[in-house]
């Protein structure tokens, strides 16, 4: 599968048919769970160089957490989503508590381990949260079988 340059413009592939004009394109970046960070890391950088504002992107994970978000934890949970709020940089969420993370028109998602349910969980509501794309980094045979469909 060609894996198309996250960016605000040009047509992008989408993996899924387009149900209507508010569903969010689709794009799955190949990627091991020990890679998946790496991979949405790079997702982001490609996303910023584009054009895109810092506070359009969300980016989940659902093994270890980011080490942006292990080090805004470090100061507490009230400080941490204080920034979330602000909306003005880059969010990182784990995907324990992403539902509680407002949506952003960029939801990156890095499948970096954790339990296939947590993944599970995830996958649908990154998609419901994003507004213009998706970005999934990942075991394309993981995020299927998790999914039980084609992404």
């Amino acid at each position: 599968m060609a894996v198309a340059k996250p960016g605000p413009s040009g047509p992008l592939a989408s993996a899924a048919p387009a149900q209507e004009t508010a569903t969010p394109q689709i794009q799955l970046i190949p990627a091991s769970p020990e890679g998946a960070l790496d991979a949405a890391e790079e997702a982001v950088d490609l996303l910023l160089d584009s054009g895109r504002a810092p506070g359009e992107v969300l980016v989940i994970t659902t093994g270890e957490q980011h080490p942006w978000a292990t080090h805004e934890l470090s100061f507490g949970e009230t400080s941490y989503w204080a920034q979330h709020d602000a909306g003005d940089d880059v969010f990182y969420a784990d995907a324990a508590v992403v539902s509680r993370a407002a949506s952003r028109p960029v939801v990156v998602v890095a499948v970096n381990g954790g339990a296939d349910a947590a993944a599970a969980s995830a996958l649908p509501l990154a998609l419901s949260q994003a507004g213009a794309l998706l970005i999934v980094c990942g075991d394309p045979q993981r995020i299927n079988s998790v999914l039980g469909a084609g992404v």
